[in-house]
């Protein structure tokens, strides 16, 4: 027969053994939340790589077949983030797991110095390529975006483009004279006007006909402004 101590440290053991054996795996974890990340981040414009912070190894939660892992508000895959992983049974319990979503793509910088207020051409940009998380929400990823605009301010050579910082040139100017353009299903009219404002392509102006009424369209580019019927 073993002496009582023994038998003691047996049932501790056997309990040690029991627990670890239902409890959840940090590494099921991660998986979970990297999961989680890699769909949440498709569709992003770039290569994607997820990475989840460790986990500590202190903490014991009771295994779950089934956790389900979850954004907080205001968060996205994006950048540094924090996932919660739940689970509903057997056992109630939350964890919120650290994970970085980076993504590498492309993005407009200024190859040369760029003056305020002069039309950007595209000799003038160079396409680079960096983590998009670490930069701004509006930067520039295509030429398209800006080639034709200007910036509010002067920019440095091998700075990022961000389109928040970017105006349309305008195809309209104030004082111009531009054509009125009313279509309709067969029929087209046309008449002159001024501009009494600036604008941008795509953008609406005021003009005044030459009967001095005030009437409103969209601009386009070669002075012609699009009425609706």
């Amino acid at each position: 027969m073993k002496p009582p101590i023994y038998a003691f440290a047996a049932l501790l053991l056997a309990a040690a053994s029991a627990q670890a054996a239902t409890a959840m795996d940090p590494a099921a974890l991660r998986r979970t939340v990297d999961a989680f990340l890699q769909v949440q981040s498709a569709g992003l414009p770039g290569k994607v790589t997820v990475t989840v912070g460790n986990i500590d190894t202190r903490m014991t939660l009771a295994d779950c077949p089934a956790p389900e892992a979850f954004l907080m508000p205001g968060s996205k895959a994006w950048g540094k983030t924090t996932v919660g992983v739940r689970c509903a049974a057997p056992s109630r319990w939350t964890v919120y797991i650290q994970a970085n979503v980076s993504v590498l793509g492309n993005y407009i910088a200024a190859a040369t110095p760029l003056p305020q207020g002069q039309a950007i051409t595209e000799t003038q940009l160079v396409t680079m390529q960096g983590d998009l998380t670490t930069l701004p929400a509006s930067i520039a990823t295509d030429k398209a975006q800006v080639v034709g605009r200007s910036s509010n301010v002067s920019i440095s050579a091998g700075t990022p483009l961000r389109l928040d910082t970017l105006r349309s040139q305008p195809v309209v100017l104030n004082g111009q004279m531009v054509k009125l353009v009313t279509a309709g299903s067969g029929f087209r009219i046309t008449a002159e006007g001024k501009a009494i404002a600036n604008a941008a392509e795509g953008q609406v102006v005021q003009v005044r006909t030459q009967g001095g009424r005030s009437v409103s369209g969209i601009a386009r580019a070669g002075g012609q402004v699009e009425v609706a019927f």
